[in-house]
């Protein structure tokens, strides 16, 4: 899914990802059970595009993460909050992404 949002980031270093700038952030979350529920699926997209989606898009994310969302952050953060989620992809320009997998 794609997300619009702006963010600004707290570092130990200067640089100009401090100051407030947005992105749009390619997100792929990926979801695994052993078996499937009583729809046939695992987790329903649906519900996916709400929890984030919903909660992402168009927002300064800085005020919905607990922490410096970073991309790595928030693939963490996505994870957390989808049932089943085992690892999330955020992309937020070409050739910078990010991959969290739990464990």
């Amino acid at each position: 899914m794609e997300i619009s949002s702006a963010h600004r980031l707290s570092l130990s270093y200067g640089s100009k990802c401090e100051d407030l700038h947005g992105h749009n952030w390619q997100v792929t979350v990926h979801c695994r059970a052993k078996e499937l529920n009583e729809d046939g699926m695992v987790t329903d997209f649906t519900e996916i595009k709400k929890l984030i989606h919903g909660r992402l898009d168009h927002k300064f994310i800085n005020e919905i993460l607990p922490c410096n969302p970073t991309a790595e952050n928030m693939a963490r953060w996505i994870c957390d909050q989808v049932e089943n989620c085992y690892k999330v992809e955020v992309q937020e320009s070409d050739g910078n992404l990010a991959i969290y997998e739990k464990d």
